[in-house]
């Protein structure tokens, strides 16, 4: 029996439902998987240390003890330090109390901040009132209240006998020790996991391909590849982004005046790991202590100031920039990454969000199935350029359009636009228009702006190639071929249209390669067969350019080819099928032999092709008129 082929709509639901199922399974055993991700970032970070001491003729278990010892003591000293300067710091709090009580009083002082005071518990007295109804429970209540006071108590009120609980001091130590207890089994464990990690990291390594790759070895370690190098380069940015802003911060609360700046230099360094809140915490610490300390309010706003100074270059400049273009992230991902992970992990969650999600990214990458999620994560765009474009022209977006364009045009020269942009989104207007999904307004409108865009960067870049030329520098996209002979510019070429719109547009654009080239190009608009060979004649063209998007135009670039041909035996013919799929030489076989001199697929093959036909066509000698004098042909 054949099983039939999943359908579309089951194959979606079954990714919803495994999706799902992992959400789940990342939910609930987050007391095991929280402390292995933990291990793995860490196995990342001192992975590198371990090779280089393994290089050093260093056992594997030896190096991986020694850098774990080492961490795990530089970790405890920057805490046991860390802790002796709060301890410091609070120690010498007594001595700001009378500062912090002026400021208070100066709050109290405050007439509107009264004002606003009085006006909250008005409304809050009015919305307590009682109803009438219950007045008189009301002065029940006061009375027993006043008697309560009194230490009388009262048939309805008995007061309430005190039972003294004895206090069970295993009870109470445990309740003191235990969550300490829970955080150090969850490092011990950590540990322990990094340790085996860094101690079999090969053979993990090789059991997860095996588990993954499913045969496919070449892609699974692909993936591998891209995941530990984005991680690893994200990890180090983010420790020099953090060291940099720890730097600047401490320095600036060292210029201030600041106690303690280093303390809170580092501290914010450390907490910057926490994203997005990390550094508002860090910083609350100094403003409080510069409030604690000196007189008035500036100090406490220099520190703000400071902070959003240093916070918003490094959070709105140079993380998005950094990160989105080592991890391959886009920043809203990373916002929304870490919203997720914080929902399913807490805390731990927030920190570890961007390596998983890069994890998550490569995955989409490298697997068919998870593709949705490398394009819903990923930064790079999801749209070709001349799919942008066409799509900005379906919405009748012309100004949008023209934008993409321009864009595209400061990078490629005018060439790469028309071949890579403007042709692509022409056929797939054309294929549309065939399918009948185009109304004619629409039609029209993609047209007319194609249209309008071409002659507008026509002449845009004819005037950045004279201001170029006058000043003797060459304009950037400007030049698309280098001059050529200018015996060549004799050579009359005619761009002719072989069916619709398209190859016209198409037409023109060729024709302005070629005059911005060194030609005496002209295109003609779609007309008539009888007419264009007319046009061909009176003319005096030599070469004939006949552009044809395929598929819909082949049949009568033919024809007109062979017509051409028939009319005109010494004209040479160059029929372009433009981004014909196979290549010139496929190109070539579909259209045979006999109708064109030489067959092209891009603009960029056209001008080649035109430069050697120029050259093997013997210059026009005109021969001279009788009836005029010596002058007048002089």
């Amino acid at each position: 029996m054949v099983r039939g082929k999943r359908s579309p709509a089951s194959s979606e639901l079954l990714t919803l439902i495994a999706v799902i199922v992992v959400i789940a399974v990342l939910y609930f055993a987050r007391e095991v998987l929280v402390p292995m991700a933990l291990a793995v970032l860490l196995s990342f970070l001192l992975t590198p240390v371990v090779v280089q001491l393994e290089k050093a003729r260093l056992g594997r278990i030896p190096a991986v003890l020694m850098v774990l010892v080492l961490a795990v003591a530089l970790v405890v000293a920057g805490g046991w330090g860390l802790a002796g300067q709060l301890t410091e710091i609070v120690d010498h709090l007594p001595t700001y109390t009378a500062n912090i009580q002026k400021k208070i009083q100066s709050l109290h002082s405050s007439g509107g901040l009264n004002r606003a005071i009085n006006a909250v518990k008005g409304l809050n007295d009015e919305l307590s009132a009682p109803g009438p109804e219950r007045r008189g429970a009301r002065g029940h209540s006061q009375v027993s209240h006043a008697s309560k006071e009194r230490g009388i108590s009262s048939p309805e009120n008995p007061m309430p006998a005190k039972v003294e609980a004895s206090t069970n001091g295993f009870k109470y130590l445990r309740g003191l020790l235990g969550p300490a207890a829970s955080i150090l089994a969850r490092v011990v464990i950590v540990i322990v996991f990094t340790l085996f990690m860094l101690a079999k990291r090969e053979d993990l390594r090789n059991r997860v391909i095996r588990l993954a790759s499913k045969g496919q070895l070449n892609l699974m370690t692909q993936a591998l590849d891209d995941a530990s190098t984005r991680i690893s380069r994200y990890l180090l940015l983010q420790l020099l982004v953090n060291s940099s802003y720890g730097v600047l911060f401490g320095l600036g609360l060292y210029l201030l005046g600041i106690p303690h700046a280093l303390l809170w230099g580092v501290l914010g360094g450390i907490l910057r790991f926490i994203p997005y809140f990390g550094t508002l915490i860090g910083a609350v610490f100094p403003i409080a202590l510069a409030l604690a300390v000196f007189p008035g309010w500036s100090h406490a706003l220099y520190v703000l100031g400071l902070y959003l100074v240093i916070e918003l270059i490094i959070a709105y400049v140079m993380e998005p920039w950094l990160y989105g273009v080592h991890t391959g992230i886009s920043p809203f991902a990373i916002l929304v990454a870490a919203v997720f992970w914080t929902m399913l992990w807490g805390p731990v969650g927030l920190i570890l969000s961007v390596p998983l999600t890069v994890c998550l990214m490569v995955m989409g990458r490298h697997i068919p199935h998870l593709e949705f999620i490398g394009i819903l994560l990923g930064d790079e765009p999801v749209l070709a350029p001349a799919a942008n474009f066409y799509q900005r022209l379906l919405a009748m977006d012309l100004e949008e359009a023209r934008d993409i364009a321009r864009a595209y045009l400061k990078e490629k020269p005018l060439g790469s636009l028309y071949q890579s942009v403007l042709i692509p989104a022409l056929s797939l207007e054309e294929q549309d228009r065939h399918a009948g999904s185009l109304d004619q307004e629409t039609e029209a409108f993609i047209c007319q702006g194609i249209k309008e865009l071409i002659e507008e960067f026509g002449e845009s870049t004819q005037k950045e190639a004279l201001t170029a030329e006058t000043d003797g520098k060459a304009a950037p996209g400007a030049a698309v071929e280098p001059l050529i002979d200018t015996r060549l510019s004799s050579v009359h070429i005619i761009c002719v249209p072989a069916r619709d719109d398209s190859d016209a547009m198409i037409a023109l654009m060729l024709a302005q390669l070629l005059d911005r080239a060194g030609y005496d190009a002209k295109s003609l608009a779609i007309g008539a067969v009888e007419d264009m060979l007319e046009k061909a004649v009176e003319q005096k063209a030599r070469v004939v350019c006949v552009s044809a998007l395929p598929p819909f135009a082949l049949g009568q670039a033919r024809s007109l080819c062979r017509r051409l041909r028939t009319r005109l035996p010494e004209l040479k013919i160059v029929l372009g099928l433009w981004n014909f799929e196979g290549g010139v030489s496929k190109a070539q076989e579909r259209v045979g032999t006999g109708y064109a001199d030489r067959v092209v697929t891009t603009l960029s093959d056209v001008l080649g092709q035109v430069h050697q036909l120029a050259l093997s066509i013997p210059p026009v000698t005109e021969t001279p008129d009788p009836r005029l004098t010596e002058e007048e042909h002089r």
